[in-house]
């Protein structure tokens, strides 16, 4: 691996450990975790007190592969956001923390957050 790359991986890797040393998640309000890979979009809900994930869903589920809600993109990110939030509600969750890791709350995460916020999450 070159310099230049791992740089770019060390300064990731800050930027996650800053958002998430401020949140913690429970059980009656936990994190909704975002990552983004190159090719799929991922949502989890994570209670860091017991450290158990209570729910998650992604582009790789095989409902959403393929077609247009099909990987990284914003239609991809509005189902996930909807999914989610038919899963947090399934538990009677109705307030998690919004944990964006180290992307910037833009595009596709703003979209996953309007479409989890519009299936009747607050955050």
């Amino acid at each position: 691996m070159d310099k230049s790359r791992v740089a770019r991986v060390g300064l990731r890797c800050r930027r996650a450990w800053r958002v998430r040393s401020r949140l913690r998640g429970s059980a009656d309000q936990p994190r909704l975790s975002v990552f983004k890979s190159n090719r799929h979009l991922f949502a989890q809900l994570v209670d860091d007190v017991d450290g158990k994930t209570l729910g998650a869903v992604g582009t790789y589920d095989k409902e959403l592969r393929g077609g247009s809600t099909g990987g990284r993109t914003k239609a991809a990110a509005r189902e996930v956001g909807a999914r989610i939030a038919a899963i947090a509600k399934e538990r009677g969750i109705r307030r998690v923390i919004f944990d964006r890791g180290a992307n910037k709350y833009h595009g596709i995460l703003a979209e996953l957050a309007d479409a989890a916020r519009s299936g009747g999450l607050e955050f």
